[in-house]
């Protein structure tokens, strides 16, 4: 029963603050270097095949996206590709590292409100050392109950996570912008699956909602959560 909701887990990136839109401007820096070698929706395509290629040997996040950039470069430029280009990818790579944090709209405020009357986690993925200067630098951490920056988010996982910090996955919710980690994985584990969109979505983590299953719900921003979860109560 809806009543029985103890813990809400927050995603990160494009749920808490602004993430996808530096990729997509890094990107958009990476077919501009690379517009003498190969057109900018081939070159897309290739960097998105590498990506999907790398997830395996370098996890999320800002370095296996940049090692990617790199080996694209190579690939369609058959070797030939400029050092000083390689350089200009590696700096722009250490560029979004650096990048400051901009919390999404609601996204404070909410975490407060829900904290006072729920277990709140956040429940990231990526580069571990990346994930918590972002965590860091955003100041909400001291708001959550638990951190759990992992490789994946798969079922499992959820289940694994509300165990450790919760009444398991039943008695939880996940909130985030990415169907596929955010609201299907958690829902195959039990839990709740609270879909906010961002605008910008990576495609690797585009999926069909689930709209036959009644643990999701899909809201317009994070300002409409803690009503929400008032109703469920």
């Amino acid at each position: 029963m809806a009543q029985n909701l103890t813990t809400v887990g927050f995603d990160a990136d494009d749920t808490l603050w602004h993430n996808e839109r530096f990729f997509q401007m890094t990107q958009d820096h990476f077919a501009g270097l690379l517009a003498d070698f190969a057109e900018a929706d081939h070159l897309m395509e290739r960097l998105l095949a590498a990506e999907r290629r790398n997830i395996r040997h370098y996890g999320y996040g800002v370095k296996g996206f940049t090692l990617s950039m790199i080996e694209t470069a190579i690939e369609v430029t058959e070797d030939r590709v400029p050092a000083a280009v390689i350089r200009q990818l590696i700096e722009a790579g250490q560029e979004m590292l650096a990048h400051p944090i901009e919390l999404l709209p609601h996204a404070r405020a909410t975490v407060e409100a829900l904290a006072q009357t729920h277990r709140v986690l956040l429940i990231t993925k990526g580069d571990l050392i990346d994930q918590e200067r972002k965590l860091a630098q955003s100041g909400l951490g001291d708001l959550f109950h638990g951190v759990e920056i992992v490789s994946e988010k798969t079922a499992k996982t959820y289940e694994r996570v509300f165990e450790r910090h919760g009444e398991g996955a039943g008695r939880a919710m996940m909130v985030g912008n990415s169907m596929r980690s955010d609201v299907l994985a958690p829902i195959q584990a039990g839990a709740w699956g609270v879909h906010v969109p961002h605008g910008l979505e990576w495609e690797i983590e585009r999926a069909d909602p689930p709209e036959d299953r009644s643990r999701f719900h899909s809201l317009p921003d994070l300002g409409a959560l803690a009503s929400f979860v008032a109703r469920l109560d």
